[in-house]
Order: C-alpha cells, then sequence, then structure tokens
C-alpha cells in the first residue's frame, strides 16, 4: 500500500464546522455479531447523549442484499475491502470525507491510501485480520496450517466441522488449495475449486457463523475462522489453535462507512471520528481481539494481544498470505453461482 500524504492544516481547520461538538438523538449501527464493544457504545452514548441501535448480521452478502433492498433505517455500516467498491458503484454510500475529521491524523499512513478508498473518502479503518482455520488440537494431533482439513477432512473432524457463511473467505481458500489464486478467471481452476467443495461438504456440520460456544464445549471442532475470533475462544478453550493455510489464506480489513440515505448523519460522522480515537480503537481491539490501524491505540491494549499467535503470522508462512480485494464482476457471478450450489 502506497503511504499516505499528511494532511493540509488547511484540511483540518474545516473540522469545527465538519462536525459538531455536541449531539443528541439516534445512531444506528449495522455490524457483524459479535463485534461491537458494549462498553465502546456506552462510551459514545454518554459523550454525545445519543441513543444508540446495534443490528447484527452474519456476512457481507446478507447486509449488502439488505441495504440495497431499501427501507432498512440504519445509519452505519461496516463492510469488509473486498465489498466497499461495491458499495461505492452502487451509491450505497455517503461521501463523507473523514479525511478531514480531527481524529483522521490519528490513522496509520499505511492505511490511507487503500485500493478499496484511496484517501478515505468513504471509510473509516475498523480492524484488521486473517482468515485461516481453526482446530481443537485435543481432538486432532496432525497439521493445521493446511485448508486440507476442511477440504479434505481427517476422521477426526469429519461431521465437526463448520464453515463460515461468507463467500469471498470460503471460496478463496479453495481456490489456492486447488493451486489457484483468489479471483483468477481460470474456468478449470474455478471448476475444480467448485467441485472441491462439493465433495468436501457432506463432512461439514454446519456453514454458519456458528456460536462460540459450540467451539468451547466441542460440539464443532474445526472451522474456517478469523484469527480474533479463534482467539477469542482460545482463552476459553486452549485446546483450539489458529492455522495459517500454507496452500494460502486472506488478509482483510473491516472498515465503517455512512450510509447514502441515513437518517442520523451528523451523529454517524461523531461516531467515525470517534472511533480513530486510539483510546476508543484499543477498546474495539481489545473485544474483537483483532488489530487495528491507530496509531497510538497500542498503549491501550491488553498486553498479550500483540504477542498473541492469531496476530502474527509465521515467516514460513508469510508468502502464502494475499489481501483481500474485489474480483471482477464476471468473477464475482461465478462465485455467486458456486455459492448459491454450496449452500442450497
Amino acid at each position: 500500500m502506497n503511504s499516505a500524504s499528511r494532511l493540509t492544516l488547511a484540511a483540518s481547520l474545516l473540522l469545527t464546522t465538519a462536525i459538531p461538538a455536541l449531539a443528541e438523538g439516534q445512531l444506528n449501527i449495522f455490524n457483524f455479531g459479535l463485534y461491537t464493544p458494549p462498553d465502546l457504545i456506552k462510551k459514545f452514548e454518554e459523550k454525545y447523549d445519543v441513543k444508540v441501535t446495534l443490528t447484527e448480521y452474519d456476512s457481507n452478502e446478507t447486509a449488502i442484499a439488505k441495504i440495497e433492498a431499501g427501507g432498512h433505517g440504519f445509519d452505519i455500516i461496516v463492510p469488509s475491502a473486498s465489498v466497499v467498491p461495491i458499495y461505492i458503484e452502487k451509491g450505497l454510500l455517503l461521501k463523507s470525507e473523514p479525511n478531514q475529521m480531527a481524529n483522521f491524523k490519528n490513522v496509520n499512513p499505511e492505511w490511507v491510501d487503500v485500493a478499496w478508498d484511496s484517501g478515505r473518502h468513504y471509510t473509516v479503518p475498523w480492524v484488521w485480520g486473517t482468515t485461516g482455520v481453526m482446530v481443537n488440537t485435543k481432538v486432532y494431533k496432525g497439521d493445521i496450517n493446511t485448508s486440507a482439513v476442511i477440504f479434505d477432512p481427517p476422521e477426526e473432524l469429519k461431521g465437526k466441522i463448520n464453515v463460515v457463511p461468507q463467500m469471498n473467505d470460503v471460496i478463496d481458500m479453495a481456490i489456492t488449495y486447488v493451486g489457484g489464486e483468489a479471483c483468477t478467471t481460470d474456468k478449470e481452476i474455478l471448476k475444480a475449486a467448485r467441485d472441491k467443495l462439493m465433495a468436501a461438504k457432506p463432512y461439514w456440520a454446519s456453514i454458519d457463523y456458528a456460536s462460540f460456544e459450540k467451539f468451547i464445549k466441542e460440539d464443532l471442532n474445526a472451522s474456517i475462522f478469523w484469527s480474533g475470533a479463534a482467539m477469542r475462544i482460545r482463552a476459553e478453550n486452549p485446546g483450539f489453535a489458529y492455522g495459517y493455510p500454507k496452500e494460502g489464506f486472506s488478509i482483510w480489513q473491516d472498515n465503517v462507512a455512512i450510509l447514502a440515505d441515513a437518517k442520523n448523519v451528523e451523529n454517524a460522522k461523531l461516531f467515525l471520528d470517534f472511533i480513530m480515537d486510539p483510546e476508543n480503537a484499543a477498546m474495539i481491539s481489545n473485544y474483537t481481539r483483532y488489530g487495528n490501524a491507530i496509531v497510538g491505540s497500542e498503549k491501550f491494549m491488553d498486553p498479550e494481544l500483540p504477542k498473541a499467535p492469531e496476530m502474527n503470522i509465521p515467516a514460513e508462512f508469510k508468502d502464502a498470505a494475499h489481501f483481500q480485494v474485489t474480483c471482477p464482476p464476471d468473477v464475482q457471478q461465478i462465485y455467486a453461482r458456486i455459492w448459491t450450489d454450496l449452500t442450497k
């Protein structure tokens, strides 16, 4: 990613009018499940006298379908980087210019000129992480740094595997497992990935945003999973470990944006600025167990978090990582057909 240029003094001075000092009323947030710290919401409510209503969803696909349908009443959405360009192209996001907000100076320059929103005209960072595999090592003693545990599962795991309901996460991993690259246009690779998914499905228990409790109680023993969620489960059941598939895995970032049809725009702008404060960004990381993009947040983070194995890609697997991007429309259509076949 390109380094960000510094904001000019004139741009920063715009802040006195861009965001009100005080607010009241409502704010309606639409976010992934188990992803919004209650203490963060309480702090925001008390600071600005704004009542926050949180509604949760399980996948990017669910969220964008709801937003496109209209009449949702939400002000804020938290899309993954790979779908932000789709939101922008469809006119679903407000060009709220977070790059002119007071706390934008805290955004790590590495995360400013990003491919999905160069210069940050629509979005601010929420958290970043990886998508790998999580395995109960009390049940399975073999190699966990491979997506074979999902796509060619050992006997010990069959029937107790979950796959998250995120189309791009799952299909990207299947494509890399059969030797391709995410967003490939190679029809043979795409067919091989589809066939591998369909052959593996009978050994899975679910395609679901499964409750953490199901893993903690060992009703489920493996999953395609996200690094922070895996860390939260390990804290409750130390038998679980997070693996980085050597065949390929993704790095991603989720972002916060204001919807084009938001009713509480000024309160939404306040929230975007609020989460770019280092102390507040640390609250998000401490709850979700993911990294953030806010400089200075480290001193407010739980000390074990930066050292956790789920936060540190082993050197030998770094070359297997790719940043998740938006696939071309024709490829995305093929992904959608594969996903329909897999989930019906």
